[in-house]
């Protein structure tokens, strides 16, 4: 299926996959966004620094305004758990040139080694190739993350290369290694 993205700009984004879901941000997920944004073990493989409540209510509402924008620049949605609607991570396409995307995810520490950040960036993925009918996603990604690494070459993604001093981070430059996968060689693409 394809649709025009910002015919959708004005909906409200809830996806399910195996194990999670993905639905839009809202005000009152503040308080559990800080066990994703807040906590240092999670943060160290994140393009920014751990955040306070001040400053997780602040990423919370330019995301809930951002996602109302038109045209739409990116879904930036909460991960949740089936019977729970607590955010346990997130999972986000920026929209970047023509027909691409970036790509970014996190999960709650307390929630590693379940297939979350797998699930979620499967729903995210299929969203964007079937729905916003996407060429091609990119993930940057620190080369000290096997976690994630493991992640996006277990749904296919192929390495592009080493981007130098990409993200500053916890007081220093840091290394992403770049991915991609295209929207042929997703394995829900017509072929």
């Amino acid at each position: 299926m394809t649709t025009d993205p910002e015919a959708d700009a004005d909906l409200r984004i809830a996806l399910r996959g195996k194990r999670v879901g993905l639905r839009e941000f809202r005000t009152e997920d503040v308080d559990d966004s800080l066990a994703v944004v807040g906590d240092d073990r999670v943060t160290r493989f994140l393009s920014f620094d751990s955040r306070d409540r001040e400053q997780a209510r602040e990423l919370i509402d330019g995301v809930i305004t951002r996602a109302r924008a038109l045209p739409r620049s990116e879904y930036y949605l909460a991960v949740t758990l089936p019977g729970y609607d607590s955010l346990v991570g997130f999972v986000r396409l920026g929209l970047t040139g023509v027909k691409a995307a970036k790509l970014g995810y996190a999960i709650a520490a307390d929630h590693w080694g379940n297939g979350y950040a797998t699930d979620a960036t499967r729903t995210m993925l299929a969203f964007a190739f079937e729905r916003l009918d996407l060429r091609r996603v990119t993930a940057a990604i620190g080369p000290d993350n096997p976690a994630s690494i493991t992640v996006v070459q277990r749904l296919g993604f192929t390495p592009e290369g080493r981007l130098r001093d990409h993200v500053f981070t916890n007081g220093a430059w840091r290394d992403s290694l770049l991915y991609s996968l295209l929207q042929p060689e997703w394995p829900g693409a017509q072929r």
